[in-house]
């Protein structure tokens, strides 16, 4: 059979060819229609959702953040925490705007978080402050102290502590040789003979449970 030639109807209903901006505002629109999927599946405990949205943004944050912390193990364990605490406040999501820029504002947010909390412990207040008047000290009488610190403390790790013996075998190792041995994750998948892409997995799995388990227990300390 001969091929069918195109009628001067057919052509123009395909209609004229679009423009780049075009294409790309249709893209932007077929991505926020996935994610709409995506999301209200994932609400109803989807994990292949779950996963379809962590594959599909990992990377996204993960170089966002690597702009902002340049170790890389950080920046894996940062991108983790996000989608953690992202998914854990996926029923605040407003579907109105954007969810890639839901997602980045809680990445940045969590890095810039962690940032502060390394630098105020890397500060000493007993080293001189330079000022256009010369260096100058200064003491800070500690008016923070209370009795019960100590014992909250040690509440605190205990809580810990019990969560994460309570792991499964798989994650309780993972979890305690990035952050007791303080191995980063390609010796974590050396020592355990395991694939790159697994230990994260675990890592990300082991937190996102302890996430769980003790966003309530330790909000009381």
């Amino acid at each position: 059979m001969p091929p069918l030639k195109k009628t001067s109807s057919s052509i123009e209903a395909s209609g004229p060819p679009k423009t780049r901006e075009e294409v790309l505002a249709q893209r932007r629109l077929d991505s926020r229609a996935e994610d709409s999927r995506n999301i209200k599946k994932a609400l109803k405990g989807d994990q292949i959702a779950y996963r379809a949205i962590l594959k599909k943004y990992h990377d996204q944050v993960y170089n966002l953040l690597y702009r902002m912390v340049h170790d890389k193990d950080e920046v894996e364990d940062l991108t983790q925490e996000a989608f953690i605490k992202a998914f854990n406040s996926l029923r605040n999501f407003n579907e109105e705007f954007a969810f890639s820029t839901w997602l980045y504002k809680i990445a940045t947010n969590n890095c810039i978080d962690y940032i502060r909390k390394k630098k105020l412990a890397t500060f000493s207040i007993d080293k001189p402050l330079e000022s256009k008047d010369g260096e100058y000290s200064f003491e800070i009488p500690d008016s923070t102290y209370e009795p019960d610190k100590t014992l909250i403390a040690g509440q605190r790790s205990k809580i810990l502590e019990d969560a994460v013996n309570a792991l499964p075998e798989k994650y309780r190792q993972v979890i305690l040789m990035r952050h007791t041995e303080d191995k980063d994750y390609q010796e974590i998948a050396d020592e355990l003979k395991l694939p790159l892409g697994t230990v994260k997995a675990h890592i990300f799995r082991a937190r996102e449970i302890l996430y769980k388990r003790l966003k309530k227990k330790i909000h009381h300390y």
